[in-house]
């Protein structure tokens, strides 16, 4: 009878209990605040010289039109890690102290959004916005690519393209240049300049001659 135990024995079954008890606690943290490690900014974008710079090699031309575009011509959000899409990676990435579910969707955490200096504590009023719309990427060259490649730009982790933002800032901005809109923060602009241009530059995008004065425009000052 479990009553009749040794001492011993007694603080052997409490210790295996107590070792299980610890170990299934380990096991519900680790389904709660699983994801990706969190950085707390998007990539760094290069220095103002270098944007400077690759701002001088894009090539000028007027913006192609519209015909046969579709967002579902850019896959996304696309699977990351497990039950990771994009949009939660950039979450957990960009936001801070983001606690996930089981199945990777932000459930606590706070986002400030370098467009307009506000803070959210839901993530339903964040967006991940693509720095480089995918409606203005279509427009500047993205037209001729492969579907995969338009799902990799609209996935792209590597370079300073997505990035949590307010999301009704986010829909102001639409598919704009940096010639028809600017983050509201002016604090934000040479950041976002940079960032603009390190993408269409890695993915070789046209500009068209108002966006490059816009973006040169905001460069000098940087």
């Amino acid at each position: 009878m479990f009553a009749q135990r040794t001492p011993s024995s007694l603080r052997s079954v409490y210790a295996r209990r107590t070792a299980i008890a610890g170990g299934l606690t380990a096991l519900v943290g680790t389904l709660v605040l699983s994801g990706p490690t969190a950085h707390a900014a998007p990539p760094t974008p290069p220095d103002a010289a270098t944007a400077r710079a690759y701002l001088g090699q894009l090539t000028v031309k007027n913006e192609g039109s519209m015909d046969g575009y579709s967002r579902s011509k850019f896959p996304h959000w696309s699977t990351q890690s497990g039950q990771c899409n994009t949009r939660e990676v950039v979450l957990k990435r960009d936001g801070k102290d983001v606690q996930q579910d089981g199945k990777c969707a932000a459930v606590k955490g706070s986002w400030f959004s370098p467009y307009d200096g506000a803070t959210w504590t839901d993530a339903q009023d964040v967006d991940i916005d693509h720095i480089v719309p995918l409606a203005q990427a279509w427009r500047s060259g993205a037209n001729t690519w492969t579907n995969a490649q338009r799902q990799a730009f609209a996935n792209d982790l590597t370079r300073p393209q997505l990035i949590a933002v307010t999301d009704n800032v986010n829909q102001e901005k639409g598919d704009k240049d940096p010639a028809q809109w600017m983050p509201p923060l002016n604090s934000y602009a040479c950041t976002y300049a940079q960032m603009w241009v390190a993408t269409k530059h890695y993915y070789k995008l046209t500009v068209d001659s108002a966006e490059k004065t816009a973006l040169a425009g905001v460069l000098k000052g940087c």
